[in-house]
C-alpha cells in the first residue's frame, strides 16, 4: 500500500485519467473528490461489497465454481 501525505486542494494521480483531491479537512475527517472516466466504477468500500454480495446471490451456480462433467458418459455424434 502506497501511503502519501496531501494537504487541501492537493491532488494524486493515478495513471493518466483518474485524479484524487483532497477538498476539505475537519478533524479526523477528510473529503475527497474522484475525477475518473466515465467507464471506471467508483465506490465506496461499503457499497462496493453490498454490490459484490448482490452479485454473488444473484448467481449462485457461479459461487460455487465448475460443474465437473464425467466426459466418460458423454456421446458425441458428427453430422
Amino acid at each position: 500500500m502506497l501511503v502519501l501525505s496531501r494537504y487541501k486542494d492537493q491532488s494524486i494521480y493515478i495513471g493518466d485519467d483518474i485524479i484524487i483531491t483532497v477538498v476539505d479537512v475537519r478533524g479526523d475527517r477528510i473529503r475527497i473528490g474522484i475525477d475518473a472516466p466515465a467507464n471506471v466504477p467508483v465506490h465506496r468500500q461499503e457499497i462496493y461489497e453490498a454490490i459484490k454480495r448482490e452479485r454473488k446471490a444473484a448467481k449462485p451456480e457461479e459461487a460455487g465454481g465448475v460443474e465437473q462433467v464425467d466426459m466418460s458418459s458423454v456421446e458425441l455424434t458428427m453430422k
